[in-house]
């Protein structure tokens, strides 16, 4: 039986362990945009200005001696400072990945030792881009870490996309310890991880997902892949303002930031680069999704022009350039008296600030009285455009609309419309031209400070060089 002073020791003991434990933790506020770290919450981030970003986390300190951050499997080399002349600048070595729009936007392929983040809406089709584009390298030893799908999910997805490869090894995890054991007894020449919000390391006491775990992962993997040299495909979450989940650090650890776009009710799906430390960002891919996966569309002119819009009204083709390829696209308007008090301005695809400015330009120097009617403006196809090089078929797409007067389907047309009302020159021109030459167009309408220095002789198709709206709609209306 025991004695009383044993329960009494007992409990001093118990009590003791655990106020040292308690002693440990610490808890902080964390802003989800940038990081920095508060004893309070407070509203307004002092660092970077946004507002609602801090979250409460459970920082625990370990003593001296304790486990810390996931270290990867290889041994960090110690770095000596060296002078900028003795550094060898050769060209980075690419890995195929068999995709023609992926390899683009990437600036060529995938660099060896780099770390790509893939974010998308859910259901978009980041997994099933990133495993048929996995199951299309038979020649590489590929580890594809899931914390999201059982082994089976993975393996009905790769027959439904009638792709197989032997050295594809999968394996579901989302220990980060574990990870790096299976990546050293597998020594894969590149790895997936789908996703980061789902790994989590055994030195943070904090829950899968959250601010301190994105981050320290993040970090960990980096030093994995730049001491292997080892590329890392991240697959993230994106929240409900469409920003990748987690903290904003988590875009600047990694070295390349793709975004995968789109509507789930449309087939098409656009990958854009939002950072590339080995290419440019103005690259965008295009692909349709399919019943057997993504299927890249090497000429998306074709795709986003529609067939048959002889004699409608609203419709103009305009010229554009995403990255370094120009394609045609369809620009849709339609104006109508307003039944409401306030009439209606709706933008899909285009900027509705950048269409009530062109509006305006249609009011005061042109004459078109629009203050009292309803525009739509839709870019076919369900692109987001910038490209200020269609504001001309905007402008024009709205008139015919309003007008009732159909536009001719081989006329095509680019130019940036200033505020006075004049057509201004746009930049790679000859491009613009050549697209719309191979496509059937006929007539081009372009600005006339772009006709300097461009060469008449090998261009086929007729050029109608303007200098203010007004004469754009004379070329078009009559």
């Amino acid at each position: 039986m025991a004695k009383m002073g044993d329960i009494t020791d007992n409990n001093r003991t118990f009590g003791g362990k655990y106020a040292r434990n308690m002693a440990k933790e610490k808890t902080v506020y964390v802003c989800s945009n940038c990081g920095q770290e508060s004893p309070k919450w407070v509203g307004k981030c002092p660092a970077c200005g946004q507002w609602n970003t801090y979250v409460e986390e459970i920082v625990r300190k370990e003593p001296s001696g304790g486990k810390t951050v996931a270290a990867s499997p290889f041994a960090a080399n110690k770095a000596k400072p060296v002078a900028l002349s003795e550094i060898s600048a050769g060209e980075e070595p690419r890995i195929d990945l068999h995709d023609d729009e992926l390899n683009r936007v990437l600036g060529g392929g995938l660099v060896r030792g780099s770390l790509v983040l893939i974010g998308g809406e859910p259901g978009i089709g980041k997994s099933t881009l990133v495993l048929q584009t996995v199951l299309r390298m038979p020649e590489k030893r590929i580890l594809y870490v899931s914390g999201e799908e059982s082994a089976r999910q993975l393996k009905l997805r790769a027959d439904r996309l009638a792709r197989t490869s032997s050295d594809c090894l999968i394996v579901c995890e989302t220990l980060l310890e574990q990870i790096f054991v299976h990546v050293k007894n597998t020594q894969p020449e590149l790895v997936v991880i789908d996703s980061i919000q789902t790994i989590s390391t055994e030195a943070l006491e904090s829950s899968p997902g959250s601010i301190s775990q994105v981050r320290e992962c993040a970090a960990s993997i980096l030093r994995f892949a730049k001491e292997s040299h080892t590329p890392v495909i991240l697959i993230g979450h994106i929240n409900k303002e469409g920003s990748i989940a987690g903290p904003k650090v988590l875009e600047h650890i990694v070295d390349t930031v793709l975004q995968f776009e789109g509507d789930q009710h449309y087939m098409y799906r656009i990958l854009r680069s939002i950072k590339n430390r080995f290419g440019s960002t103005a690259e965008l891919g295009i692909y349709e999704m399919r019943q057997d996966g993504l299927r890249p569309v090497s000429n998306p002119s074709e795709l986003l022009l529609s067939q048959d819009h002889e004699g409608m009204s609203g419709v103009a083709i305009a010229s554009a350039i995403e990255g370094v390829r120009p394609f045609l696209i369809e620009t849709q308007a339609l104006v109508s008296s307003a039944v409401y008090g306030n009439p209606q301005r709706s933008a899909t695809g285009f900027d509705i600030r950048r269409m009530n400015m062109l509006l305006a330009v249609l009011e005061k120097r042109v004459g078109f009285k629009l203050a009292q009617k309803d525009v739509f403006l839709n870019i076919a196809g369900g692109l987001k455009v910038n490209d200020p090089a269609i504001d001309l078929a905007v402008i024009s797409a709205i008139l015919s609309s309003n007008m009732d007067v159909a536009i001719e389907t081989d006329a095509c047309m680019a130019g940036e419309v200033g505020l006075s009302g004049e057509i201004r020159p746009v930049n790679r021109i000859e491009q613009r031209i050549g697209e719309a030459e191979k496509l059937g167009s006929r007539r081009f309408l372009l600005p006339r400070q772009n006709m300097q220095g461009l060469n008449v002789g090998k261009i086929k198709i007729e050029l109608v060089p303007v200098r203010k709206v007004e004469e754009a709609f004379r070329c078009l209306f009559g």
